[in-house]
């Protein structure tokens, strides 16, 4: 009887570990309305602040983004509102043709948490209107040498408007992310958080996507797939529009559409090593009320007793830009590095990747005197630094100009790192 008590305790105590052993993290993605051009709500980035602050996200992803200045603002205010560890991607204007009169300073970008992830690569997939924007991450998982674990991010804006004409345009562009999808390994990890403007399900756009003969299909983890527009069925995942009052830049009509998605290939709702967490999408702000159909969010018909979002947030989303931000958790059976561990493996840190003039660096102990080399976004090297043995050195870059850099060593296997000049 002993043995079998005994037994049953290691059974218990195997199961308590492997539980404890999944990290999860959180993912938002969110149209940011013309940041920071739109200046209609003055100060609105005080809204984002508050946003950001009350979920966490580990990744944010963001499309209508104007230009570098407003990326540094959105960077600096999630390292405010959720890390200092918050680093972005590279910020590129769209480069996509544009033959139809769309803006090309409606960019997207991704945000993430630099101890969490390594960004290992950056893609552009170009189309007709606007970029897809794909960003390979690594997750820093105390196994990454032995059993790396790799997460592709889609980050996208398709064609806008109703009719047959803009729904062809949007399934155009579906089509030149399907041919570069099909280059990636079919067990890939892809995530895909964008603005698809779709009206319902059945436009060939979201059909493409969700195709099941696809070498990476696509699956809607909400599972609220149907004819969207206006439809009070679908209440609990419209995202826009937030607002009825006019002036304040953007979309009214009130609560009406699901045009916001995050979207996970196939394999992540189960097979994966990083899978989605079941129940945890959400439009965030929408409490699921019929009674909030065609109304603006921070209506009182938004909310009742028990309701999850607070009048407070709702009120920030309301300000802050006519749709709504989705988010989800996802998880893997990998543990993430800590802080400590994660700073240790670091080949170089800085004390603050946001400076105004002098670049404060941490170098691993024991290092020889090396060459420290700046390059701006275009790759060109702009400045060159000799370094001493100190563990912290300190660099004037006080007469480069405001922008996004990136620091490297001349010798060794060392990863640039980014910072900006503010």
């Amino acid at each position: 009887m002993k043995k079998k008590i005994f037994g049953f305790f290691i059974i218990i105590l195997l199961s308590l570990s492997n539980v404890s052993a999944q990290e999860t993290f959180k993912v938002m993605f969110y149209n940011l309305l013309n940041y920071p051009l739109e200046d209609a709500v003055p100060n609105r980035i005080n809204d984002l602040a508050y946003i950001l602050y009350d979920y966490q996200p580990d990744l944010f992803l963001v499309c209508e983004l104007n230009n570098i200045s407003g990326a540094v603002d959105v960077l600096t205010t999630a390292q405010a509102a959720i890390s200092p560890d918050f680093d972005m991607a590279t910020y590129v204007s769209n480069t996509s043709d544009d033959t139809y009169g769309d803006q090309n300073d409606l960019q997207n970008l991704l945000l993430f948490d630099s101890t969490k992830f390594t960004l290992e690569e950056e893609i552009i997939v170009p189309t007709s209107i606007r970029d897809f924007n794909i960003y390979r991450l690594k997750l820093n998982t105390i196994n990454q040498d032995t059993n790396p674990i790799e997460l592709y991010v889609i980050v996208c804006h398709l064609k806008a408007s109703s009719g047959t004409t803009n729904a062809q345009k949007r399934y155009e562009m579906v089509q030149d992310l399907e041919a570069y999808l099909n280059t990636l390994p079919v067990n890939t990890n892809v995530l895909l958080g964008g603005d698809l403007n779709l009206y319902t399900s059945s436009e060939t756009a979201f059909q493409t996507l969700i195709n099941t003969s696809n070498h990476i299909t696509f699956v809607d983890p909400a599972n609220r797939v149907g004819s969207w527009h206006n439809n009070s069925n679908y209440i609990d995942v419209f995202s826009q529009s937030t607002r009825t009052q006019t002036g304040m830049g953007g979309t009214t009509g009130g609560f009406d559409d699901r045009f916001d998605f995050i979207l996970t290939s196939e394999n992540m709702l189960d097979t994966a090593d990083v899978t989605y967490v079941p129940d945890t999408y959400r439009v965030y702000g929408n409490n699921g009320l019929v009674s909030c159909w065609n109304k603006a969010i921070n209506s009182s018909d938004c909310e009742t007793t028990g309701s999850q979002f607070s009048y407070t947030l709702r009120n920030h989303l309301h300000n802050f830009s006519d749709h709504l931000p989705i988010t989800l958790s996802l998880e893997t059976t990998e543990s993430f590095l800590d802080v400590n561990e994660f700073e240790t493996t670091a080949s170089l840190r800085l004390d603050r990747t946001l400076i105004n003039d002098i670049l404060t660096v941490n170098f691993p102990l024991h290092m020889d005197k090396q060459t420290l080399i700046i390059y701006n976004s275009l790759g060109q090297k702009v400045k060159t630094f000799k370094t001493n043995l100190d563990a912290k050195q300190y660099f004037n870059v006080s007469n480069l100009q405001t922008g996004l850099y990136y620091l490297k060593l001349n010798t060794g296997n060392f990863n640039p790192i980014k910072f900006i000049i503010e």
